[in-house]
């Protein structure tokens, strides 16, 4: 058992679960995700995988046919899986926060509808907030849905969808007309169902095609494009219109912790590389993990793992406790994303010219470790919002 990113206090069906998705890992995922991402393939096989353990439905309520787990067990499972590849655990993460915002926000009827067949994967969930010209200033959202008898038509676009062709439903933060004086209390989740695939997916609504990424290949990122899109009304997460931003920030710290569990694989598996090689490759007589300036980057590497670990268990322990946890996920995601960049980097230099080849793993890791940096939310974004908490609890009496 490796020393780094140990978690205390597990319970024997957590183990099992973890023990079960690190070999999955090691077999499945590990041996064929090189060839699959530099083909940017759909790892199908890989997907099936996970929906015979039971992992879409991870999350999901025993009533529902899910497996009940913790947002805990789920951010574990998340870091093992993303240890072997990251865009695996994409395909899982959005699927995890449509289907918390549906048991947390639905209305018994949704929860009925969608959860026992999320939890087979017979449905999969994407989500978007994000605009083409929108970036983190959520409230100017500009697609809109206008009521028309019990439908809303809505027209605009959507971007940055993880899972947006290969899923069927999606979770999607839409301008409605509440009233309301401040801007986000105008904003409502509709559930939209749609066919999997590209192009024409229902009338009125296309999702264009995959954008083509730096790296987090294999797993679909797309744009959603309403064109009078009819849904009706029903379709409101938890028939509670003008609810949608606070309902997609509930899921959006899931999904934080989420980030920063991937950021935590990702550091795993580049410190795993590094320390390999730097016991295989030797100069000036000796392997180079016993040259100081290397054996000192070992022990940085090792360290920054286990710090952003801990603090991504924290975040998720205080969800599962039902506490508010924006600046503990802030400061999890922020300090995760930041290390797993830099523990890679370090990694990539102790490989060497070795490094830049494709036929190492670590060329893959280096162009994926920057979309941690941006996903759900910045760096300065988790900053704000942290900042903002602090201000709050050490307010000067």
């Amino acid at each position: 058992m490796a020393r780094l990113a140990q978690t205390a206090g597990l319970t024997d069906v957590q183990q099992e679960i973890l023990s079960t998705v690190r070999d999955f890992v090691d077999k499945e995922i590990i041996p064929h995700a090189q060839q699959l991402e530099h083909d940017d393939v759909y790892p199908q096989d890989i997907v099936d995988g996970m929906k015979e353990m039971g992992l879409f439905g991870l999350m999901i309520p025993e009533e529902f046919d899910g497996l009940g787990e913790s947002l805990l067990t789920y951010a574990l499972v998340v870091e093992q899986i993303a240890r072997g590849w990251m865009s695996v655990s994409g395909v899982i993460n959005t699927h995890f926060i449509v289907a918390y915002m549906l048991r947390q926000h639905g209305t018994p009827e949704q929860k009925a509808h969608y959860l026992p067949k999320m939890a087979t994967g017979e449905i999969t969930g994407s989500f978007s907030m994000s605009e083409p010209d929108l970036g983190s200033d959520v409230a100017a959202i500009k697609t809109s849905a206008k009521a028309d008898g019990d439908d809303y038509v809505v027209n605009g676009a959507k971007m940055w969808l993880t899972n947006g062709g290969s899923s069927n439903l999606s979770a999607v933060l839409v301008k409605t007309d509440e009233g309301a004086e401040k801007p986000y209390q105008n904003l409502t989740t509709i559930l939209v169902d749609k066919e999997r695939g590209f192009g024409k997916v229902a009338d009125g609504l296309s999702i264009p095609g995959k954008i083509d990424k730096m790296g987090y290949k294999g797993v679909d990122t797309t744009e959603m494009v309403f064109d009078g899109f009819r849904i009706p009304q029903s379709q409101v997460l938890g028939h509670a219109p003008g609810k949608g931003f606070a309902q997609m920030m509930d899921g959006v710290e899931v999904g934080r912790v989420n980030v920063a569990a991937r950021a935590c694989g990702i550091a795993i598996r580049a410190f795993e590389l590094g320390i390999e090689y730097a016991q295989q490759r030797s100069t000036f007589g000796k392997p180079i993990a016993q040259h100081q300036a290397i054996s000192f980057k070992l022990a940085e590497m090792a360290t920054k793992v286990e710090a952003a670990h801990h603090m991504m268990v924290n975040a998720a322990r205080l969800k599962d406790r039902g506490e508010r946890n924006d600046v503990e996920a802030g400061m999890a995601k922020m300090i995760a994303s930041e290390y797993c960049k830099e523990v890679t980097e370090e990694s990539f230099r102790i490989h060497g010219g070795y490094g830049y080849s494709k036929e190492y793993e670590i060329e893959r890791l280096m162009r994926e470790a920057p979309f941690l940096l941006i996903g759900e939310g910045t760096s300065e974004i988790q900053k704000t919002i942290i900042s903002r908490g602090l201000l709050k609890d050490y307010k000067l009496r």
